[in-house]
């Protein structure tokens, strides 16, 4: 008897590692979920929603920032990262109206998100659900920059050399001003910096001192700002950030920047960018449907360009030039003329073929 229970236990240990490895081969044949999201050419055809978190989800019903606006011009056209939650195309095209108004010469536009989000193929970890904008530190030029200009041009660091301080030869009040502007929006919940940055405000600016607390020092960002907005109404399946800390942030967390501890190599193996295993099981579900949904009918159609773009200047592709005609239409109005219908409910996921490339 011990010796066939013996036999047994061998044989469901026999079974049990087959289905574990059948599975196994399973997971590592689904494709990951950036190849997938960084394959879409358009956005979801589906009422505006973020799904998830900022680094883990995607969004559907976004729409893209057009290339040139009267107070902005989109960079890095290649990546087709124009995209966002009509929220934060709103906000990106009142801040280069507003900060204009300044004196602020013009907003030079990074990576929003690709068209449904989702993990990128390359770059970011956050800026998956609509509701991230890189903004570079480098004002709007007074010429149009060609398609050329607009892959190879870099964003100028402000900083000194290699150091963690700001170059007072670089910084202005200007580029204070426009942050502190962003920081005005009440939906704008961070704006993230490089700590030198942070320091450089913390040291010269004067009278109300409130906005800062919403400038928080990370890693990078020297040459470039990044506005993320909260979670939007209707979209209930967005995950929320915990709100920034009480204060100034001029404090204790901002010194530890200038310690060497933030700056230490990892030790140990080198782990793998979140990104670089994700597949679709790692995001909520209601992404397998935005990446089903329909497309719109163009490009053009879900392009927004501020209503005084000004339609008389040559466009640079061939999207927007289909698009000039149109020129001026605000988010709302793109919107509203789309009358997307919501995303049909989902139930049990189901698995999604690897697409022919």
């Amino acid at each position: 008897m011990m010796r066939r229970m013996t036999w047994i236990a061998a044989g469901l240990a026999a079974l049990l590692g087959i289905a574990g490895l059948a599975e196994g081969v399973a997971r590592a044949a689904e494709p990951l979920a950036k190849t997938l999201f960084g394959a879409q050419r358009l956005p979801a055809a589906a009422a505006p929603k973020s799904y998830g978190f900022y680094s883990k989800g995607c969004f559907a019903g976004g729409v893209a920032i057009g290339v040139d606006g009267p107070n902005w011009q989109a960079m890095r056209l290649s990546r087709n990262r124009r995209w966002g939650h009509p929220a934060m195309i709103a906000t990106l095209e009142k801040l280069s109206r507003e900060a204009a108004a300044d004196g602020w010469p013009g907003l030079l536009i990074g990576d929003i998100s690709q068209p449904r989000g989702g993990p990128m193929l390359t770059g970011h970890a956050s800026h998956q659900i609509g509701l991230d904008a890189d903004i570079w530190f480098t004002p709007m030029p007074d010429h149009r920059l060609s398609e050329s200009e607009r892959e190879k041009l870099g964003a100028e660091s402000m900083l000194k050399g290699d150091s963690l301080y700001v170059d007072d030869r670089k910084w202005t009040p200007a580029h204070a001003a426009v942050l502190k502007r962003a920081a005005s929006y009440k939906e704008v919940e961070r704006i993230l910096v490089h700590p030198g940055i942070k320091k450089k405000l913390c040291d010269t600016v004067q009278g109300d001192r409130t906005w800062l607390r919403k400038v928080r020092p990370f890693w990078g960002h020297d040459a470039h700002f990044h506005v993320r907005i909260g979670c939007q109404p209707g979209s209930v399946g967005c995950k929320a950030q915990d709100a920034v800390p009480k204060g100034d942030g001029c404090d204790k967390s901002l010194a530890w920047w200038f310690t060497e501890e933030p700056w230490r190599p990892a030790t140990g193996p080198a782990q793998p960018r979140a990104r670089d295993i994700m597949t679709m099981a790692s995001l909520p579900r209601e992404c397998r449907a935005v990446l089903d949904a329909a497309a719109p009918a163009s490009e053009t159609a879900v392009t927004v360009h501020g209503r005084a773009a000004q339609a008389a200047v040559a466009p640079v592709t061939a999207a927007a030039s289909a698009g000039a005609a149109q020129a001026g239409r605000t988010v709302g109005e793109v919107i509203s003329e789309l009358g997307y219908a919501p995303l049909p409910e989902r139930g049990v996921p189901l698995p999604k073929p690897r697409p022919d490339r």
